[in-house]
């Protein structure tokens, strides 16, 4: 049970629902009166909460209440789907789609050859998905992850989806690896003619990149890029 819920506690969980799918886009949001019933606070808290949520996007006002927005401006972050993976065992929120464009084993460069501490000519698996919600495309990801992967997971080399939607959760339960460490990075740039192509936007359109480095005590275990649309809201909530 939450203790001491405030506006922050449930503008976040409502966030998360959002970002998962469970509210689907124009879904209406219960009343203020009954989210404060829910969350035993003050209707002010719960407004304040609501408000918050509009500024960046998730949701929309009328008269005749409190809606997920039709198109919500928001993006999960790669500790999001993370986080989606322990809990559901795919890192896709409720509607999303993933369509495996590239799996194999090749010789990456040598930025991600450095970061997995390869020798020269080692291959890493790497795998390029789009992911999509409807008509949308959301994101263009590429993951690399260390070679042997693909004899452990033979699915990871393959652009058929792969058991329960993620290749994190089949690594864990194919190799006892799982992710104890992570790092992120974001900035914006412009799509070159892969990435445009892949998003149906022109090339040279500004664009949001995150970097992703997730990892456990023998080192990585994912190294991911992904690429997606401008206009979008990211967000952290961390305690100092």
């Amino acid at each position: 049970m939450i203790t001491d819920p405030s506006y922050r506690r449930i503008a976040e969980d409502i966030r998360v629902r959002i970002r998962d799918g469970d509210l689907a886009e124009g879904q209406r949001l219960p009343s203020i009166k009954e989210l404060a019933d829910q969350w035993k606070v003050a209707t002010a808290t719960v407004r304040n909460a609501l408000t918050w949520l509009a500024e960046e996007g998730y949701i929309r006002t009328s008269p005749r209440g409190t809606f997920v927005a039709d198109s919500p401006s928001v993006a999960p972050t790669p500790h999001d789907r993370l986080i989606r993976v322990q809990r559901t065992g795919s890192t896709l929120a409720s509607g999303e789609t993933k369509k495996v464009t590239y799996a194999g084993l090749v010789r990456p460069p040598l930025y991600v050859a450095e970061l997995f501490d390869l020798d020269e000519g080692d291959q890493l698996l790497r795998r390029e998905y789009i992911t999509g919600r409807g008509t949308r495309r959301l994101a263009l990801t590429v993951t690399w992850h260390p070679a042997h992967f693909g004899a452990s997971v033979p699915e990871l080399l393959s652009t058929s989806p792969v058991k329960g939607d993620d290749a994190i959760a089949r690594i864990k339960e194919a190799t006892g690896r799982e992710v104890k460490f992570g790092r992120d990075s974001m900035h914006g740039r412009t799509a070159d003619e892969r990435e445009a192509s892949a998003l149906g936007l022109p090339i040279g359109t500004a664009v949001l990149a995150l970097v992703h480095e997730w990892s456990d005590e023998q080192g990585l275990i994912e190294y991911g890029e992904a690429v997606m649309p401008t206009r979008v809201t990211i967000g952290y909530e961390y305690t100092v």
